[in-house]
């Protein structure tokens, strides 16, 4: 299908706007133009409400705490924010976590791991799991204990979240996945297909894994390493899923290869393929009613998936 109408109109501002693509930049450049893109177009009266939000610290890491407007015990999601590895933070996916904390009915803990390059692989995976651990050995802080323990994520953070489902695979009792990286040295078409022109673009993924794994060239091996690649880890006895990808999506047929082996493995899956959208479209509700539809089902989906496994 044709891009969306409303995310068609962004994309043309980003072909028009006379800035080199991220990938010719600085990850100090391109930290302040993906900041610019979310949280600078955030209007107070857009704010999504919820209960309660406290920036704190969990095994040393920081933290923001959403917490709903709900009676009584609730299911916990630990959510790890995209960028690449490189960008994005608390504030960039604030939006993304209340509207998963107000519309599932979930405590969200948002985690801001250590980016790269100042950090590179697996600073991201150490701090994720020491935040998830944490978590999950004092649920009576958050959700409540019995609620269980749900991981989630966009993009980077898919990659990070899927990890945590199979390093905790006792622990998390449901995995949301958004449009996740699982495969990066994985040969796909989509990586073809949707190169360049919809938001992601094959040059600034390149770009994103040299920065988040320096020693690539010279030790290709750590693809296959499930810390890096959860494709190729083992998935059996990993809890229920949530798989979103879109389809003008560079990752989109990894993140769908990633659901094939999930099933096969014998975990429930619930797959959906967003036509028209592309990477990204979660924060591009504002612009394209299709992508705000999307982002409302996803936040469905999370909770029926959430509440029904921790419940």
């Amino acid at each position: 299908m044709p891009v969306d109408p409303g995310i068609a109109v962004l994309l043309d501002l980003i072909a028009q706007s006379g800035y080199p693509p991220m990938h010719e930049g600085t990850p100090e450049t391109a930290r302040r133009g993906f900041r610019a893109m979310t949280v600078d177009s955030v209007q107070p009266d857009q704010v999504v409400a919820v209960d309660d939000v406290v920036d704190t610290t969990v095994a040393g890491v920081p933290v923001r705490v959403y917490r709903p407007a709900a009676s009584g015990p609730v299911p916990t999601l630990v959510y790890l924010h995209g960028g690449g590895f490189v960008i994005g933070d608390l504030d960039t996916h604030d939006q993304t976590c209340r509207r998963l904390c107000s519309g599932a009915e979930l405590v969200v803990v948002s985690v801001d791991y250590r980016l790269a390059p100042e950090h590179p692989w697996p600073a991201a995976v150490d701090d994720a799991l020491a935040v998830a651990r944490a978590v999950a050995d004092d649920l009576d802080a958050y959700g409540g204990a019995g609620q269980g323990l749900g991981v989630g994520g966009d993009s980077a953070g898919g990659n990070l979240a899927a990890v945590l489902a199979q390093e905790l695979r006792d622990q998390v009792t449901g995995q949301l996945l958004i449009y996740p990286a699982v495969d990066p040295g994985g040969d796909y078409a989509s990586r073809t297909e949707n190169a360049e022109g919809y938001f992601l673009e094959a040059a600034t993924m390149l770009w994103f894994f040299a920065h988040y794994v320096p020693t690539l060239a010279e030790d290709a091996s750590v693809l296959a390493d499930p810390r890096l690649a959860p494709l190729h880890g083992d998935l059996d006895g990993v809890a229920p899923a949530v798989v979103v990808t879109a389809e003008l999506d560079p990752l989109r047929d990894e993140g769908e290869a990633y659901a094939d082996a999930l099933r096969a493995a014998g975990v429930e899956v619930d797959a959906v393929r967003y036509d028209s959208l592309v990477h990204g479209f979660i924060d591009m509700g504002v612009l394209s009613p299709a992508a705000a539809s999307a982002v409302d089902d996803v936040v469905d989906r999370a909770k029926r998936l959430l509440h029904r496994t921790h419940g």
